[in-house]
């Protein structure tokens, strides 16, 4: 069985190539984590839990809901992080928590995928041709990914080394206290009232008043609010005026065209 959690949809894109390819299941943890749906999930196949990279680790709301969720049948689980390029020790408290949770942790494989932190001026925007360059390559490794899993086969990833991991475990707590307030977003005139952004919000931080949304803390920053408004009416203080709000629709329906 695949589980997914995704705010943009490069995560949500790479769990549905692998169950297709896997003849597999495939379950959008978004629902469950919105309303603290715990009850067991069951599968006669390995678990397939596919996430995005934070500040080199997988969102701790997601974190936190595996810890507390029963994962029944098979035992064997293996983790699928999509980054912007570096998964950190992602990897390492996947299989930390997976033990904890007496799961037999199978390994892990990292996607390359486009960025989608658009709240942050570090990181410097992709061009159209890379965007769709990593989405292309991304869909070529899961090939690779789906026969491994399929067949029961351990997950080989780069190895992590200890310097790395004693610079990367307490960078993710500072950043998540210090570097994502939720006080900057705000809706624009452009803003219909939908509430997509509020249904997206994976922490329940947004409610309309008004037909605008309103932001509380605390923010995960997954920019499920940005990247999928269907109108581009939410920006974050003045960082993403002029920038692309990524979405990986948009590039999946120029591909086609």
């Amino acid at each position: 069985m695949i589980l997914y959690f995704s705010a943009t949809g490069n995560t949500e894109f790479i769990a549905k190539k692998l169950a297709a390819k896997s003849g597999d299941g495939c379950i959008d943890l978004l629902p469950r984590i919105k309303n603290k749906n715990y009850k067991p999930i069951v599968s006669k196949t390995p678990f397939v839990i596919c996430t995005p990279v934070y500040i080199c680790e997988m969102p701790r709301f997601l974190s936190d809901y595996l810890k507390n969720v029963p994962l029944k049948g098979c035992r064997d689980v293996y983790f699928i992080f999509t980054s912007g390029g570096y998964a950190g020790i992602s990897g390492n408290l996947a299989a930390s928590l997976m033990r904890k949770k007496k799961m037999n942790y199978m390994g892990h494989a990292e996607f390359k995928m486009p960025r989608n932190y658009v709240a942050s001026d570090m990181y410097p925007e992709l061009d159209k041709e890379e965007i769709l360059r990593r989405i292309e390559q991304s869909e070529k490794q899961t090939n690779k990914v789906a026969f491994q899993i399929k067949n029961r086969m351990k997950l080989r990833s780069r190895y992590v080394f200890l310097f790395e991991k004693l610079v990367t475990l307490p960078f993710n707590p500072l950043w998540v206290k210090f570097r994502q307030p939720s006080k900057d977003f705000y809706a624009t005139d452009k803003c219909i009232g939908c509430g997509k952004c509020v249904r997206n919000c994976p922490l329940n931080n947004i409610t309309l008043k008004n037909g605008r949304p309103l932001w509380k803390n605390p923010c995960a920053h997954c920019m499920a609010c940005i990247g999928n408004c269907p109108v581009e009416a939410i920006e974050y203080g003045k960082i993403t005026q002029n920038k692309n709000k990524y979405n990986i629709g948009k590039y999946l329906k120029r591909r086609e065209e």
